[in-house]
């Protein structure tokens, strides 16, 4: 262990003709330039070296006032933040942490503490913003950081840390955990959360670095700059490693890992233990910890040594701390021997709590922790918590002040009661169907997502003979609803993978495969996702890639919803224009209305889609193949009927059937033959991105640029568009898949945008070129626009709930739709247009159910055969032998097979 030499404590500030006071500051802020040009953050951009980052904190001080103020900053894991944090606590500012993704909450804390500048996001620009007509506060000098106490916006009380508190944190951390300025964080927790901001000053004080990221473990994003970024060490809470077990882990390729630690909450036995077994077999250091916001973040660390033989502990204090345990005479429930409160002192704990703004003047006035929590500890200093005294619970990392909750809550008049059920919250009340509001509010408020709550309403509260509340009794009811929830959510992931077996034709689905893991593309997403949206809700905005057991989790139906179904519902946009679009080529085509664009409307979608379902691969080949299985899965269906239709009526060659007219055709004579010209594009533009994807480099920077790329892609294809590249593309230019590049980059671009500024970027691209592209047709571009802004700005959108099924079905089967009608329309459209709309629709339907149960027939047929040439190598080989149960007795290959091949 290594730390950076000591940094003066105080710095001064001169204003113009005015000496100001000395101010203390945090030994590891300024001793960042002492660390020269080691790497400090990490971004996809590039490395900060920590003389870079002193230098961006100076750069940052300039927004700061140089008078000595209370700085709110709404906190987020990016540059932005840390460097302006970094500057405030340089500077002696008192900073004063928010959550940056609650809106509400900040602005309360505004209202309430009248801060002299606040920091926050506003739409893609960081700002610092000075605030008119604040009072100046009296801060005691000691004070530095002020932390909520929970996780809820409405929390009464805010923990007041000092300059002392976070330098000796930050310094028994490292030594704790052995860190060196070779370690390397993957800083995902959130910053505002007393953890995940202990995480960056322990990196910071020892010369480490950070990977600063607000991905999830389950983004397969998450992973590829753990590993691009070398990170050695990652942080989580209980959620975070039941996300890590649930997304295959333990198979997954972390070279560069040194460091698990976990913390607030207690991690289930069975858990802890697999994941020490596991770190044992890699080589890896997994600790577990015990701490409060109130001492600043960590109190005690079990390190791997010592859970060998006490596996069910805590940890031993961290260096410079110490716990002692005081009886509890009045506690509801007899304790065992030696049982009594946790108590904690050390150079970590706050100087107290602060309820509003005259609370910052305040010293200290707490000079020891009392936990709230009932343990032990033994003659070598090893600690265990058996239960808790305090009315606090912690849910997902977040420590929740049940007392207050019981307030927020029963403010509209009903009582409520909260209790902590071990990770989950418990809340009873006796108003009937007040459940989805409490939820709702809880959600909303407290930022405590549904699936970690659990509700009994329409029940009278218990009361004890001594007419205090019967939190026993309460919570024994809570435990058999949580029991009945979680059967609820089992059934739910297993109708989840039911419909993936069904749909995929994927026998391999079960709780942990994801859509995107079973090889699903944008053939198939429209059936699966309408289906899953009326068993589960409304889905997340990454559902493809989570899996059964997250989605069952993520539910927005209660489990004790009722029959009736709404007479709207929110199906995505995408799909929408899907089935859309297809109906405006049968309506063109037919002559039912000039509404033209359709297909290059469908062209933008498949952009969109690749991005989505095939750009998903973790190496460039499983990218590169699973582009190819979807561009197979598109020319089987349609040389198949080509070749039928040619054989049969004589229209179409084989240039059509092997989709190549765009190579051999003849541009100068728009026919039959170019019936096919959209699917020969996109086949054409998908072989194209599958080649790319296999271009050295190219995989790591689309990773790390994941919006630049196709904007740049929608850059040259702009050249084709305006014909600097290809000046002569024949009368039919609309139909060439070189000049259409720019279109498919577009519908790639919209769904890697992910915020405002690369949203409005992406919607300008259509707007100003497309423009002039048909003078003649006016209409495409409007409706191929039309279509581009609402994919780009509006997820989802309501429509009838009875046309749902009908119109998944026409998404789903609109390239058999757009196959099939070409020989459908001519012979119906004599007699009515509208007829020849119906006719047509009719037989894509009949040819995409009838392509799909031959796929599925196939398909079992090539299992079946895969198995029974496995049986017999095995009986060859001699690993089994012929017996009466015959497959029974196999040893099954247990290899994860590569999705969608």
């Amino acid at each position: 262990m290594s730390l950076a030499p000591p940094a003066p404590r105080s710095v001064g500030s001169t204003l113009p003709g005015l000496l100001q006071p000395r101010r203390s500051t945090c030994g590891f802020v300024d001793g960042l330039a002492g660390w020269g040009d080691r790497p400090a953050v990490h971004t996809p951009d590039g490395v900060i070296t920590y003389r870079e980052l002193a230098g961006a904190v100076r750069a940052a001080r300039t927004q700061l006032s140089t008078t000595r103020q209370l700085v709110l900053l709404a906190a987020e894991n990016t540059v932005d933040w840390l460097t302006t944090y970094l500057a405030a606590l340089s500077l002696g500012h008192v900073v004063l942490l928010a959550p940056g993704d609650r809106p509400a909450h900040v602005a309360g804390l505004v209202e309430r503490f009248r801060p002299g500048t606040v920091a926050q996001r506003s739409g893609s620009a960081w700002t610092v913003a000075p605030q008119v007509g604040v009072p100046e506060h009296d801060l005691h000098p000691d004070l530095a950081l002020l932390l909520p106490t929970s996780g809820s916006t409405g929390s009464p009380k805010l923990v007041r840390l000092s300059h002392d508190n976070l330098d000796s944190n930050a310094a028994s951390i490292v030594e704790a955990l052995h860190l060196t300025e070779r370690d390397r964080a993957m800083a995902a927790l959130p910053v505002h959360y007393s953890y995940g901001l202990s995480v960056v000053h322990s990196h910071l004080a020892c010369g480490g670095s950070l990977v600063l990221s607000d991905l999830s473990v389950v983004d397969p994003c998450f992973w590829t700059l753990f590993r691009d970024s070398g990170a050695t060490g990652l942080a989580g809470v209980p959620h975070t490693y039941d996300l890590l077990e649930r997304s295959g882990f333990a198979e997954r390729d972390l070279p560069g890992l040194r460091t698990l630690t976990q913390a607030g909450g207690p991690l289930p036995a069975a858990t802890a233990d697999r994941f020490r077994a596991l770190a044992a077999e890699r080589g890896w250091r997994f600790s577990t910890m015990y701490g409060q916001t109130e001492a600043t973040a960590r109190m005690a660390v079990l390190p791997p040594e010592l859970a060998a033989t006490h596996p069910d502990a805590v940890g031993v204090a961290v260096p410079g701390g110490s716990f002692r345990v005081d009886a509890v005479p009045a506690h509801d429930e007899p304790l065992a021997e030696g049982v009594g409160e946790l108590v904690y002192s050390g150079p970590n704990v706050m100087l107290g709590y602060a309820t509003g703004v005259a609370d910052l003047a305040r010293g200290r006035d707490v000079h020891e922790l009392r936990t709230g929590d009932l343990g032990t500890v033994d003659a070598a200093g090893v600690v265990r918590v058996v239960g808790r005294r305090s009315r606090f619970a912690k849910v997902l990392g977040l420590r929740l002040d049940l007392d207050h909750l019981e307030g927020d809550l029963g403010a509209a008049g009903a009582p409520v009661r909260c209790l902590d059920l071990g990770g989950r919250l418990g809340v009873v009340t006796p108003r009937p169907g007040h459940a989805e509001t409490l939820l709702e509010t809880l959600g909303d408020r407290h930022g405590l997502p549904r699936t970690s709550v659990v509700v009994l309403d329409g029940c009278e509260l218990p009361i004890l003979a001594s007419g205090k509340p019967d939190y026993v009794e309460m919570r024994t009811q809570l435990t058999a609803v949580a029991a009945e929830v979680d059967t609820a959510g089992a059934d739910r992931c297993e109708l989840v993978v039911r419909l993936y077996r069904d749909l995929l034709g994927c026998p391999a689905a079960s709780a942990r495969t994801s859509f995107v893991d079973l090889g699903g593309d944008s053939l198939s997403y429209v059936e699966v996702s309408v289906r899953l949206e009326e068993v589960l809700g409304t889905l997340p905005a990454d559902w493809q890639r989570r899996t059964p057991t997250d989605l069952a989790e993520a539910s927005t139906i209660p489990v004790t919803a009722s029959d009736a179904r709404p007479r709207w519902r929110r199906v995505e946009t995408n799909v929408v224009i899907r089935a859309l679009a297809v109906l405006l080529i049968l309506s063109n085509h037919t002559k039912l209305a000039d509404l033209p664009g359709g297909a290059h409307t469908l062209l933008v979608i498949a952009g969109y889609n690749l991005a989505r379902f095939q750009l998903t691969g973790r190496a460039p080949r499983e990218r590169a193949a699973r582009i190819l299985h979807g561009v197979l899965r598109i020319w089987a269906p349609s040389a198949v009927w080509i070749a039928v239709v040619a054989v049969v009526v004589g229209t179409y060659d084989w240039r059509n059937v092997l989709l190549l007219n765009q190579v051999f055709g003849d541009w100068a004579r728009w026919g039959p033959h170019w019936h096919f010209w959209f699917i020969e594009a996109l086949v054409a533009l998908m072989v194209g991105a599958a080649a790319l994807c296999l271009v050295p480099g190219f995989h790591r920077l689309e990773r790390r640029h994941a919006f630049a790329v196709p904007m740049a892609l929608v850059g040259l294809g702009l050249l084709t568009r305006y014909a600097v590249v290809i000046p002569d593309a024949g009368p039919y230019r609309g139909a060439n898949a070189l000049v259409l590049l720019w279109l498919f980059a577009t519908g790639w671009a919209a769904s890697r945008a992910t915020n405002r500024w690369q949203r409005l970027l992406v919607s300008a691209v259509p707007v100003l070129t497309l423009p002039g592209f048909w003078p003649t047709m006016p209409g495409r571009e409007v409706t191929i626009i039309a279509g581009v802004l609402l994919l780009i700005w509006a997820p989802t959108l309501p429509v009838p709930a009875v046309t749902v099924r009908a119109m998944s079905a026409v998404a789903s089967a609109s390239l058999f739709v757009y196959l099939t009608h070409f020989a459908v329309y001519p012979h119906v459209m004599p007699v009515s247009s509208g007829l020849a709309v119906l006719a047509s629709l009719a037989v894509g339907l009949l040819y995409w159910k009838v392509w799909g149960w031959a796929s599925a027939a196939v398909g079992r047929r090539a299992r079946a055969t895969a198995g029974a040439l496995r049986r017999r190598s095995a009986v060859g080989r001699g690993i089994v032998g012929e017996g009466p149960h015959g497959a029974d007795h196999l040893h099954r290959d247990r290899r994860p097979r590569r999705p969608g091949l």
